[in-house]
């Protein structure tokens, strides 16, 4: 197989979802079509490409894995591959920014589990025999797995589909995990989860509240044949309201209705021994928090008037706080409705915000409030404040100050009354702070212990790691060690390093600021990180002596595989075996590449070859260069190098930094920037000998595909052909900004226009690939930014395609349409760039000048990012610890 092949597999599964969790189907019956067949759109159907290509993205995905709140078991969560598209087919509600199964009262597409294992971890590190968790109905799908705070018990959502329309709905059920043995908790067969928004959780270790469809509701509403009036939205306020480009947000009435009809939720109380009794009203409520007493219970909801112009996030909002038997104690705060937050990074909302429960307190309330009405332009000191208060004060007492902030407030690390870390960070200047408070002792002063840019990754000193209270929260891990009365905590950092990630653990003295690497990657084969504490079981400090931590390891070759590493005989035992998930691409030679851009900036990528390839013997290959750029305030932290030559990953791209130094915004010089990065990078691709100067392709996904296109507009001289899924193309229909644009179209018209390829349609003479989802709801890259970039293309004689993807979202998740789009794009490949027969000149210097010429300074204004990226269905790998019953993997 080419280079190509294996860099248009890989990108594939890294953002369509090739590991995601629903049953394979067989592949399509039609066969595949010859790359010399002009016939390929008659009769059209879906299409597979080659047998190595289907292989991999069949490839049964490995199970999820969930540590009990006492360490000493892992339960397996078993997985599907991908599904077929007539799951994606069934009817959605696209209401307030949500898109919801109105058959499941669930969001829209919601991933599964098909049964659960329980291995008991044994002292050896090894697992014990696999219980099967049991009871359920055959085929049933598995969400929102939870343990128990003693790990006695699971909770969990099932759901059959069955031709009865009800038998979607999510029921509650509860096992025991020492037999495995499941029941429904509800003893009422009528009893169903709400799960748009919350779900359940355990309130204590046999009670859980639960988010339920009132027993009340009734059918859906009607939408109206005729309507009672005009849609009207009026402004005769002169209020100034700038909001981005919201996708699926209501309509009208009838969608108010719907949204409520489908959001509303009778909380009910229920224990493990049949007690069931209601709790409050019906509402759309959207988060309950048990205090960690387990007293009392932080309830919010959403309540009228709605937008029609902002997602429900965006909501009027209430928070109270209820006992948990469901006493009302008091109202926290009621925030009006948020359409006028301010389009500028680090601008929030007005009000109460970021409300939690201090995770080392049995009942103690803490929040944020503005200073700057909410807005990153006003200029004011503190900007955020911190308060904190008793779940239910005294008559009279008023919250008190815990800190006061000069950049936004980004959220409190707790340990006790003498020590909590306070994060505050500030987006435009990527300035980044780290205090060190002591909450019950106000006569020590609050004192800074990190400042950096959030940017410089080589300067990141980790993060501590927390350990799990008994009450199920999680405080910063206290390390002592054998005489020695310091303060200690774990760090565990990425190691950024020229020579790529080196994830390190370092004790570090709290008060002094020294440090002492205790644990490091081997950097030389092995991708090694730290993912978990496992010594937490008992409350208090953990002796360093006593130290025990879960780590991953992966090589280029070798799967990802987990370990338990225990001190002070630095023992480590393997815990999982799993099987490698590509073994075809286990001999795919990989390596990072570091190379050098005309102005000066480090630039890196990796580097993937055909197994036993030989550049000298065999001569260039055809290559895809795929990608996606990033935006930057210094060319020093553009040029770090992140990631890891020993990571087990599917394809990182080139780096394509966009800089905007000082008070110069990085999209001002988007395309000199752009152009000169690809520029860059094919020089070294080519200076290596590997890929062929006329054989080289560019592609990318979502602000990706908006790169594609603007270097097949302003580089020609580059690349043969492109391939852009899912992007945006105009920035005149995002006019509020995007990604990490916060000017407005009137305020940076040249960059907004300028930086479109849409306006430079007539430039584009090499053949470009668009793809989309039908249903992409991702904000910005609306399916019409394709249809209209096309439209433009063809109107200029450009050689193009468009492939609409049924059903899709931004991320594309059936079966059916990712394998259509590889063999979209491995046909494209093979006769664009495989058999590229142009002759275009090799001397890139002679072509770069050209082009250069083109650049002009009107053209030296574009855009960093844009519309956000990866698949909607994009897994996350790592490992799942008891949590809240709402985090789920996809």
């Amino acid at each position: 197989m080419t280079a190509s092949r294996f860099h248009h597999i890989c990108s594939a599964l890294s953002e369509d979802g090739g590991n995601g969790s629903t049953d394979s189907v067989s592949s399509p019956a039609n066969a595949l079509v010859e790359e010399d067949d002009e016939n390929v759109d008659v009769g059209v159907k879906y299409r597979v490409p080659p047998s190595e290509i289907r292989d991999i993205v069949d490839a049964p995905p490995l199970p999820a894995l969930s540590f009990s709140p006492l360490r000493d078991k892992i339960l397996f969560l078993k997985r599907r591959s991908l599904p077929p598209l007539s799951e994606l087919a069934k009817p959605e509600e696209k209401l307030a920014g949500v898109r919801i199964d109105g058959k499941c009262n669930t969001r829209s597409r919601m991933s599964f589990y098909t049964g659960i294992g329980i291995h008991q971890l044994m002292p050896d590190g090894s697992l014990g025999p696999e219980i099967e968790v049991r009871g359920f109905p055959d085929g049933a799908k598995i969400n929102f797995v939870s343990w128990s705070n003693d790990g006695q018990h699971l909770a969990f959502s099932v759901r059959v589909e069955e031709e009865d329309s009800s038998s979607g709905k999510l029921r509650v059920w509860v096992a025991n995990v020492e037999t495995g043995i499941a029941r429904p908790l509800f003893q009422s067969p009528d009893i169903y989860l709400n799960a748009v928004f919350d779900n359940y959780v355990w309130i204590d270790n046999s009670t859980l509240l639960v988010c339920t469809i009132p027993l009340s509701r009734g059918n859906p509403p009607k939408k109206p044949l005729v309507p009672s009036g005009p849609k009207i939205q009026s402004n005769e306020q002169k209020n100034v309201i700038q909001v981005r480009t919201f996708q699926d947000l209501l309509k009208d009435e009838y969608d108010e209705d719907l949204f409520d009809y489908y959001a509303t939720s009778q909380l009910v109380w229920a224990s493990l021994d049949g007690t069931v009794k209601d709790i409050g009203p019906p509402a759309v409520y959207t988060s309950m928090d048990p205090s960690p007493d387990e007293k009392y219970i932080l309830i919010s909801s959403i309540h009228r008037p709605y937008s029609f112009i902002v997602p429900c996030g965006r909501f009027p909002k209430k928070v109270d706080v209820w006992t948990t038997d469901g006493k009302f104690v008091r109202e926290l705060c009621d925030l009006p409705l948020a359409e006028d937050i301010p389009i500028a990074f680090s601008s929030v909302r007005k009000g109460m915000r970021s409300i939690n429960w201090r995770a080392d307190k049995p009942s103690t309330l803490y929040w944020a409030e503005t200073q700057d009405g909410g807005d990153a332009k006003v200029e004011v000191s503190p900007r955020d404040i911190i308060y904190t208060q008793p779940a239910e004060p005294q008559e009279g007492e008023q919250p008190e100050i815990l800190h006061k902030l000069d950049l936004r407030y980004g959220g409190i690390s707790w340990c006790d009354d003498s020590l909590a870390l306070v994060y505050e960070s500030w987006y435009k200047t990527r300035r980044t702070r780290t205090w060190v408070i002591s909450p019950g002792s106000k006569d020590v002063s609050p004192r800074i212990l990190f400042d950096r840019s959030s940017e410089d990754v080589y300067s990141d000193p980790g993060s501590p790691m927390l350990r799990r209270t008994p009450a199920g929260t999680y405080v910063i891990a206290k390390i002592r060690k054998e005489n020695d009365g310091g303060t200690y905590v774990l760090l565990n950092g990425n190691g950024a390093t020229p020579e790529g990630n080196i994830p390190f653990l370092d004790l570090f003295d709290i008060n002094t600021g020294s440090k002492e690497r205790i644990w490091e990657s081997d950097k030389e084969k092995y991708y090694e990180s730290v993912v978990a504490l496992m010594s937490d079981q008992k409350e208090g400090d953990i002796h360093l002596n006593e130290l025990k931590i879960l780590t991953s390891k992966e090589s280029k070759t070798e799967n990802t595989q987990y370990y338990i590493q225990s001190w002070p005989d630095r023992g480590v035992f393997q815990i999982t075996d799993f099987p490698h998930p590509y073994p075809q691409l286990k001999s795919l030679q990989k390596e990072m590449i570091r190379y050098q851009r005309k102005d000066g900036v480090q630039l890196t990528a990796t580097l993937y070859l055909p197994p036993d390839y030989d550049p000298a013997k065999e001569g260039p290959l055809p290559c895809l260069v795929w990608s996606y750029p990033g935006e930057f305030k210094s060319k020093d932290a553009a040029g770090q190098v992140r990631g890891s030559p020993n990571e087990f990953a599917i394809l990182s791209g080139p780096t394509i930094p966009i800089i905007g130094e000082g008070d110069e915004e990085a999209n001002d010089r988007y395309v000199e920037q752009l152009v000169s990065s690809a520029e860059a990078a094919v020089e070294e691709v080519i200076r290596r000998g590997v890929a062929h100067p006329n054989k080289i392709a560019v592609g990318g996904h979502s602000y990706g595909a908006f790169m594609t296109a603007n270097l097949l507009a302003h580089a020609p001289h580059l690349f043969c052909c492109g391939i852009a899924r899912s992007g945006a193309y105009n920035r005149t229909l995002t006019p509020f900004g995007f990604q990490n644009e916060d000017r407005t179209l009137w305020e940076a018209t040249s960059t907004y226009v300028e930086m479109s390829p849409f306006m430079s349609a007539n430039k584009i003479k090499k053949p470009i690939l668009l793809v989309h989802g039908e249903e992409d709801n991702n904000p910005g890259t609306l399916t019409m930014q394709s249809d209209r970039f096309f439209n433009a293309l063809k109107g200029h004689g450009a050689l193009c395609r468009l492939v609409i993807l049924p059903f899709e979202s931004h991320g594309y998740a059936a079966r059916e349409s990712i394998m259509h789009v590889l063999w979209e794009t491995d046909r494209w490949l093979r006769k664009y760039c495989v058999s590229n027969t142009s002759d275009v000149s090799a001397d890139l210097d002679k072509n770069k000048d050209t082009a250069s010429n083109e650049v002009t300074e009107s053209e030296n204004k574009a855009v960093a990012a844009s519309g956000g990226a990866g698949a909607e269905f994009a897994e996350s790998e790592s490992v799942q610890f008891d949590s809240k019953p709402r985090s789920l993997m996809w």
